[in-house]
């Protein structure tokens, strides 16, 4: 493809005198790059892509992308752009002909109930008969495979290559997680969506956004359009505070939701019904009664986000019945751990302390013996949740463990310190241990029949990073291999 074909939304004919280049591909990342590639240099969280432009020219990269001045006795072209994010997504979806425009792209934003909802939408559009991909947390994946997530949204040049791949492979919906970093760092630029929802705010990735104002504004973008025309319908959860702010603004059509109060989408009736929720809703269209194995009345709003965009796409409702019915329980949230013991235990990956209120909410419906609860709190991130996190279980809990989650390059001691200073109770009804297997050991051997437990925080993850380290780790395994080492056989 030509150079200024892929450039074409983001450098003009009278700004820059483009050469008559053919591109063989795209990167941001120097090692990815091959003979006649365009190299964008982009700026990253912890380095910077206009440091790696002698690396990627050495591979074969014959044009340069980036936001400062060309460099004396430069061989190749260099174009010079105000924003090098948005320039490679634009030229991504140039590059792979605008998959966005070929498919039903939606959109889900919010603190918590993305990859729930998700998981949801996926299932509805599925029963209708229809093939769909999934952007998530989790994984990527659509009618032909799937790979685990690096991060909840890829860069944008990733991104246009899973839209190529899934309309390559007849998808006509595609349904992803949009997380306030991707807004605020352009890689959903130039996406085409056809339908947003906003599920929730509350504090969370503070250390990035620096205010919850900020936080919101950069939400706030997917619904007044990400380079290209808005989407056509959003849908908002009127049982946020910022939901109402939001409907005020969304450049399209715009549908509410909410398990409170009056909207398009709403719970008439719901109660927990083994082994999940059944819940009697009102739509536009009529009500419906729906029956789910999904825990929890957090799950309330992920099925009206649902029932909400599938109503819109046209999707008959028995086609929506089925699919919320069928949908399976999503990994990692309020996953169950079962190997006989005579208590309960689930993962969850709560790790704000809304998302961990509404879990021992959920886990305190099912009127327990005691509540016992394990958290943590990540090493580099917003450290104003860490108290925050110790209220919420100090209030719902009956005893719990402080211990490490994905630490990084931070003290595990120091972030434990941080987590105390929230608890107020005394004498304390927490104990801390900072190695987590040895805490999912200990909280286990604490527990009495007639028991919940609850670890949270890492929820599907299968990892930790511990300084400079990444090691194999999950919550559910390290449960099950400390139940059998208790006794508990299935």
């Amino acid at each position: 493809m030509q150079l200024l074909t892929l450039l074409q939304d983001v450098v003009r004919a009278s700004d820059t005198q483009l050469p008559a280049l053919e591109i063989a591909g795209l990167a941001y990342d120097s090692r990815k790059v091959n003979s006649d590639f365009l190299f964008a240099a982009i700026k990253g969280e912890k380095t910077d892509g206009n440091l790696f432009v002698n690396q990627a020219v050495q591979r074969g990269a014959v044009a340069v992308v980036s936001e400062i001045r060309g460099r004396t006795g430069f061989g190749g072209c260099w174009v010079q752009v105000v924003h090098a994010r948005q320039a490679l997504a634009m030229a991504a979806a140039n590059f792979y002909g605008q998959p966005t425009k070929q498919i039903n792209l939606i959109g889900i934003t919010g603190t918590n109930g993305k990859t729930s909802t998700t998981y949801l939408l996926e299932a509805v559009i599925s029963a209708a008969g229809e093939k769909v991909g999934v952007i998530s947390t989790i994984e990527y994946r659509g009618p032909e495979g799937r790979v685990p997530a690096q991060r909840t949204t890829p860069e944008s040049l990733d991104l246009q290559a899973l839209f190529a791949d899934f309309a390559r492979e007849g998808c006509r919906f595609v349904v992803m997680e949009v997380s306030s970093h991707a807004l605020a760092m352009q890689r959903v630029h130039a996406c085409q969506f056809r339908s947003a929802v906003f599920t929730n705010l509350s504090q969370d990735h503070l250390d990035f956004h620096q205010t919850l104002e900020n936080y919101f504004e950069a939400k706030r973008q997917l619904f007044l359009g990400t380079g290209l025309n808005p989407p056509r319908q959003s849908l908002i959860n009127r049982d946020d505070l910022y939901g109402a702010r939001l409907e005020e603004v969304c450049a399209g059509r715009c549908l509410t939701y909410s398990t409170q109060h009056a909207a398009d989408f709403q719970i008439l009736h719901s109660r927990v019904a083994k082994p999940g929720l059944w819940l009697h809703l009102q739509t536009p269209s009529g009500e419906m009664d729906l029956q789910t194995r999904l825990m929890g009345k957090h799950n309330l709003s992920n099925i009206l986000a649902a029932v909400g965009v599938a109503h819109d796409l046209g999707i008959p409702a028995a086609a929506i019945k089925q699919g919320i019915e069928g949908c399976a329980p999503v990994p990692g949230r309020f996953e169950s751990v079962d190997c006989g013991q005579p208590f309960r235990v689930f993962v969850d990956y709560a790790h704000t302390p809304d998302a961990l209120e509404k879990i021992l909410e959920t886990a305190r419906e099912l009127q327990p013996g005691r509540l016992l609860v394990l958290f943590g709190c990540g090493g580099e991130r917003d450290r104003g949740k860490r108290p925050a996190m110790a209220q919420v279980a100090e209030t719902w809990s009956d005893f719990c463990w402080i211990t490490s989650d994905n630490p990084r390059g931070e003290d595990p001691m120091k972030i434990l310190e941080d987590i105390e200073s929230g608890f107020e109770h005394r004498p304390p009804r927490y104990e801390v241990e900072p190695d987590r297997g040895k805490a999912i050991r200990k909280i286990l051997r604490q527990a009495r029949s007639g028991d919940v437990v609850v670890l949270a925080g890492k929820g599907h993850e299968t990892y930790q990073v511990l300084g400079s380290r990444t090691i194999h780790f999950d919550d559910r395994e390290e449960a099950r291999q400390a139940l059998h080492e208790l006794g508990a056989v299935q």
